[in-house]
């Protein structure tokens, strides 16, 4: 509780997702960003799955930048078949490794979801009777951040500053650093510190309808990656309400004193926006 007030940020272990999981996903991630960019592109994002190339995203719209050095690939739920995959022949059980990987850190993200409700002395299936996770809006994205970046005047951003936008984010990493975190989003000059990774836990964050659900009690801290030098890979696992859950504040978190500092909006309505900003469309 006191890390999700504090930081909004904090790890996670015994999670049940094994080490060889882990290690597998990581594999596979390589061997499809390995590929020319032409097959990659073969599977561009649509449906908001599928493949972005490097600079396709600026998640600071602020800055006048050409956008972040990352490439990505998007995997949606499960169960709506929009899902893109790479053929089974160039890369042998990548989608069965991405499918597990999708349904044991969705396990893992639910079980923890139902922790934060009794932090927030509800009940713990909560989240579960106000439809959020009743069919959940779940990404995982792979991630690619490249070492050699080309030499230019401008600020170059592996991701830049920004929140993630859903209720929690889970994230693992190859254990290079470059991730960092900045508690006061509206202090100036921002203080940004280092986040070091943990062998064999999850990093995780909250997201901006945890933040509204609980009036800003539980914060979604801005957070960036810079270039780390040389080659690193992440994976993060996005759990957002299902897509017409209403997102409003709690009673717990809202008294005269202190009203509620979000209108209601639906999850699908809040997302589209946020990702029509970050993509520029």
């Amino acid at each position: 509780m006191k890390a999700c007030m504090d930081h909004g940020f904090f790890y996670l272990v015994n999670h049940e997702v094994e080490e060889e999981l882990l290690k597998e996903v990581f594999e596979q991630s390589s061997k499809f960003f390995s590929l020319p960019v032409e097959e990659k592109m073969k599977l561009a994002k649509k449906n908001h799955r599928g493949y972005t190339a490097p600079y396709a995203e600026k998640l600071d719209t602020s800055l006048n930048t050409k956008g972040d050095s990352k490439e990505s690939f998007y995997i949606g739920p499960l169960a709506d078949n929009l899902n893109q995959w790479p053929l089974e022949e160039d890369l042998p059980s990548w989608r069965s490794t991405m499918e597990t990987y999708h349904k044991k850190v969705l396990c893992a993200g639910t079980r923890l979801i139902s922790l934060i409700a009794l932090a927030l002395k509800l009940d713990e299936d909560f989240f579960e009777k106000v439809g959020a996770l009743n069919e959940p809006l779940a990404f995982s994205r792979m991630l690619h951040y490249p070492g050699d970046l080309d030499s230019s005047s401008e600020e170059i951003y592996g991701a830049s500053a920004h929140s993630d936008y859903g209720m929690i984010t889970l994230l693992v990493t190859d254990g290079v650093p470059g991730l960092q975190v900045c508690r006061e989003k509206s202090k100036k000059p921002q203080v940004w510190e280092d986040v070091p990774s943990m062998n064999g836990a999850f990093i995780v964050n909250i997201g901006d309808m945890m933040e509204r659900w609980t009036n800003c009690l539980f914060r979604s801290t801005l957070h960036r990656v810079l270039p780390p030098g040389q080659e690193r890979y992440s994976v993060a696992f996005f759990i957002n309400p299902n897509k017409d859950c209403i997102v409003e504040c709690l009673e717990s978190c809202c008294s005269e004193s202190c009203p509620p500092r979000f209108l209601p909006i639906r999850c699908l309505d809040y997302l589209e926006e946020r990702l029509r900003l970050t993509y520029g469309s």
